[in-house]
């Protein structure tokens, strides 16, 4: 095992968990942004107003994207299998 061998699986892993929280952080980022504009040109400042709607926002963002987010997860750990075997050397 070298280290660029080493580097080269932390480097996938890192953009597999920037792939995998990207969907729901900017579904996230953008539900709470237009409602922070709806409380400042309301001027209604109720906490739950801004954590009920971005949960929300964020199953359904899972609910819909989980069957590619579990092929992507598989899929990368399929590579990571098939990889096993040259180790050894």
């Amino acid at each position: 095992m070298t280290d660029t061998f080493v580097l080269q699986i932390t480097r996938e892993a890192l953009v597999m968990i920037l792939l995998l929280s990207l969907p729901t952080l900017a579904v996230s980022l953008i539900v709470g942004l237009v409602i922070s504009v709806l409380q400042a040109t309301t001027q209604i400042q109720e906490q739950s107003l801004t954590f009920v709607p971005k949960m929300i926002a964020v199953f359904v963002v899972l609910a819909i994207l989980a069957p590619w987010m579990i092929h992507l997860m598989t899929t990368y750990t399929e590579q990571i299998f098939n990889r096993l075997p040259g180790l050894t050397q």
